[in-house]
């Protein structure tokens, strides 16, 4: 589902190509940069790190649940891009009365995939998303998952202990994989209690590089609570940044599928 804040889409004049925009979704600035909207972007949040250069070449507009209201109007957008789950509804709100807002909520790789070409659409890049779109398609179509599916619990986020659940693009990743997700009769990112974790009985355990740096401790935490399972520390961009990274996630996924069937 993609939607405008207080706009509709043909609110920007005549559907003119944004020459001014501010993206506050680390994953769509990657895509922007693929897109070749180098000149268009102005500015990103501090949690927009690829490419790595705009980070010294684009203004700085805040974090992604802060943001700053006042820096991104002396920007003048005419469009600013946002996501339901990254971004704080009443900042987005209010950044609406700046310029159009257009949010995204993504959970899965066809709405992945839609937005990418709706967003091509919107910037006059529609070849390119197209092609993009394609590329993506095809290599997750190339994607063989693990069989039989592995009990998983996906950890995002340290003391409290959170994994993700049901509705989230990243359990939409771990089905991709084969990865059956233990928590998954809860909703969105849970807080779970070492009790819980135990009683799931995880067969695998991935530990996300973010939004929580999980470290290599971490791993002996877990292994301890639960000795059956096999605990990894996995690259959480590749889980769950859904813009044009999904290049790189597929061979990712293929590669990590490969090494369990190694260990099995």
């Amino acid at each position: 589902m993609h939607f405008f804040v207080n706009h509709s889409p043909l609110s920007i004049p005549n559907r003119v190509i944004p020459k001014n925009i501010v993206s506050l979704v680390p994953s769509q600035t990657e895509l922007l940069f693929y897109l070749g909207l180098d000149k268009e972007v102005k500015g990103i949040t501090k949690f927009c790190i690829h490419p790595p250069e705009w980070r010294h070449s684009k203004t700085i507009v805040g974090g992604t649940k802060k943001i700053h209201l006042e820096t991104i109007k002396q920007l003048a957008p005419d469009l600013i891009i946002a996501n339901k789950e990254e971004n704080e509804q009443t900042q987005t709100e209010a950044a609406s009365h700046i310029a159009p807002v257009w949010v995204t909520d993504i959970d899965d790789l066809h709405n992945a995939c839609t937005m990418i070409l709706e967003l091509g659409a919107i910037c006059k890049t529609i070849q390119k998303a197209e092609q993009l779109v394609l590329q993506i398609q095809q290599q997750f179509a190339q994607l063989r998952p693990i069989q039989p599916m592995l009990n998983t619990a996906y950890f995002i986020w340290n003391n409290p202990l959170m994994v993700a659940a049901s509705n989230t693009f990243i359990n939409a990743m771990l089905l991709q994989c084969g990865f059956k997700n233990v928590f998954e009769n809860f909703n969105r990112y849970p807080e779970v209690t070492a009790e819980q974790i135990k009683a799931a009985q995880p067969q695998l355990i991935l530990l996300s590089s973010e939004p929580y740096p999980f470290r290599e401790k971490h791993v002996h935490y877990f292994q301890t609570l639960v000795p059956a399972a096999l605990v990894l520390q996995v690259d959480g961009e590749m889980f769950s940044w859904y813009g044009s990274r999904l290049l790189k996630s597929a061979p990712y996924f293929q590669a990590l599928i490969q090494q369990l069937q190694k260990n099995r």
